[in-house]
């Protein structure tokens, strides 16, 4: 009984960071932020939710896959946010820095 209301309560947990992640997707104003979003919360859901499912499954067999799937997740979200936001910082694109956004056409475009 105690761990279906822990895997429950983790399951829970996780939807509700996902759920935030994907606010922070549709409302920060720009890309980077917008990475910084989805990598961070995306990395504590699958967390949350794959911790929920080792405690809602009967085999052992299943958690240790579980638990290799939550490595994997853990290792390479972060990793691959971070490539993505150095590729577009090489390609020029600049961060927000509060200013007004430049006219139509302009964003995104490389000086000289």
């Amino acid at each position: 009984m105690l761990l279906d209301v822990l895997g429950w309560a983790f399951l829970a947990a996780g939807s509700l960071v996902v759920l935030t992640g994907s606010l922070g997707l549709l409302r920060l104003p720009d890309f980077y932020a917008r990475i910084h979003a989805a990598g961070m919360t995306d990395t504590l859901g699958a967390w949350l939710i794959l911790s929920g499912l080792m405690f809602q499954c009967a085999s052992v067999l299943v958690a240790i896959k579980l638990a290799l799937v939550l490595a994997f997740l853990v290792l390479t979200s972060p990793l691959s946010s971070h490539a993505l936001a150095k590729a577009a910082y090489l390609r020029g694109l600049a961060p927000w820095t509060g200013d007004p956004p430049p006219p139509r056409g302009e964003e995104g475009e490389r000086a000289g």
